[in-house]
């Protein structure tokens, strides 16, 4: 093994064992969304230095394990872990008033990591299917853009709202920029990035500001929830997902995966809608089909995740899906360690720094660090770490960590006036999330729009 093989892979075990620990641990805390979480941790890891390989498997495991790990608190709390988790309440719901929570748990975190594992080799093969198209793809990319922010835009929950609304969105991202570059000779991106990523929080924050809202957000006593009890089903230590599943259920979540696998510009939780749907639609008894769609949607949180963000990043090294222009967005973008071109298209990510053969070799490992961390945790501790997080963990101290990470990260990048502008954008957009469903995956493509489209718009105006 050559010296630089050994670095890379030493670097890759330990940053995907981290970024395992970390997301396996934010899983559990309920209502954590994935962009204002994974995206400001994985911009941290950029910008500290960390080689491309430790980058990658950082962010691979960490939403693996995220995903594994969130089925706790949204099947034995009734309470959606994220935003991805949101899909599978009807069925954790059902299976809770059934009595077997911990079958829903452990249908669900087996289904997961299966999928996993199948969706890197197949999205890595539609990558590769689709990369002779890449430089004309590259060439193309300000009217890509403006097209998928209007298909996304479309498909997500706003609808036609979210679409009109991308039009102010897009332009306050272009006068801000403007004005940053008049003022300050450039422009700035990672502000812009968090902005969007934390913008609900921000919204929170300055509703608490108004005497009407703080009494509409105000609660006379904590609330309550009930725990289900913990059964063990198995005999030994740890059960192998193969043998949680049966033979359909496998199937049926292998076979989700692989489709979800292949699509890469639709919304993730659209994806996970759709596959349970197509799964629910097939299997007739009324239990048989809870736990089989329960495992299928969360297969395929792990596999929309895992395809939309290796299909761009190896094919194109554009972010031209609603997760790498969201919570992947930082292994595109994170100047001045990764960089995309808003006039020529030029990229300098993950995409120009890693292989076909390492984006597999990492991205497999990745999966398999992930599960060896959380899918054991999941499967014997989930009781325990529900209960723990209920009585001990503040969630008003981990958003105030989050809300120190950006802070930091802000100055850093251009001081005093980047975090303004972070402020504003998050200001803008948790608005018009609440208001309209724009979620993040809108406003990130609006941002790109902004950057890459508006220019050409204005050129040929002119």
């Amino acid at each position: 093994m050559s010296p630089e093989l050994l670095t890379s892979l030493t670097w890759a075990v330990s940053m995907g064992l981290v970024g395992a620990v970390v997301f396996a641990a934010i899983g559990l805390v309920s209502g954590t969304d994935e962009t204002a979480t994974v995206a400001p941790l994985t911009l941290l890891v950029v910008l500290l230095g960390v080689p491309a390989s430790g980058v990658f498997t950082f962010f691979l495991a960490g939403v693996v394990a995220k995903h594994i790990t969130h089925m706790i608190p949204t099947t034995l709390l009734g309470i959606p872990g994220d935003t991805m988790a949101v899909p599978l309440m009807r069925e954790a719901q059902l299976l809770r008033e059934l009595g077997v929570p911990h079958i829903a748990l452990r249908k669900a975190v087996s289904g997961g990591i299966i999928a996993a594992f199948i969706a890197v080799p197949f999205a890595i093969m539609f990558a590769t299917l689709l990369a002779p198209a890449a430089d004309a793809i590259g060439k193309a990319a300000p009217w890509i853009f403006l097209v998928v922010a209007a298909v996304i835009a479309y498909t997500s929950k706003g609808r036609w709202a979210a679409v009109a609304a991308l039009v102010p969105f897009v332009l306050v991202i272009a006068g801000l920029q403007a004005f940053l570059t008049a003022n300050t000779g450039k422009g700035l991106s990672i502000s812009f990035f968090l902005g969007i990523a934390v913008g609900p929080l921000i919204a929170d924050l300055f509703s608490t500001l108004s005497p009407s809202n703080r009494r509409l957000m105000s609660r006379s006593e904590p609330r309550q929830f009930s725990l289900a009890p913990d059964v063990r089903t198995w005999k030994g230590r740890i059960p192998n997902p193969f043998m949680v599943l049966d033979r359909r259920q496998l199937a049926y979540t292998s076979g989700a995966a692989v489709i979800s696998s292949a699509t890469f510009v639709f919304s993730p939780v659209a994806m996970t809608v759709l596959m349970g749907e197509l799964v629910g639609s097939r299997v007739k008894k009324g239990y048989h089909r809870l736990t089989t769609v329960i495992a299928a949607r969360n297969g395929t949180t792990e596999s929309t995740y895992i395809a939309e963000t290796l299909i761009p990043l190896i094919a194109l090294g554009l972010p031209l899906s609603p997760l790498a222009a969201g919570p992947a967005a930082p292994l595109f973008n994170a100047p001045p360690v990764y960089s995309v071109n808003a006039e020529t298209g030029d990229t300098h990510n993950l995409h120009n720094l890693l292989s076909t053969w390492e984006f597999l070799g990492f991205g497999l490992l990745a999966v398999a660090i992930a599960g060896l961390v959380a899918y054991p945790f999941a499967m014997t501790s989930a009781h325990r770490a529900a209960s723990w997080v209920m009585r001990k963990l503040s969630h008003e101290a981990i958003i105030g960590a989050f809300v120190g990470l950006i802070i930091v990260i802000c100055l850093y990048e251009g001081g005093l006036l980047a975090l303004a502008v972070t402020v504003t954008v998050g200001l803008f957009g948790g608005l018009l999330n609440r208001a309209f469903q724009v979620h993040s995956g809108v406003q990130f493509m609006g941002f790109y729009v902004a950057v890459l489209s508006v220019p050409q718009l204005i050129a040929l105006a002119n």
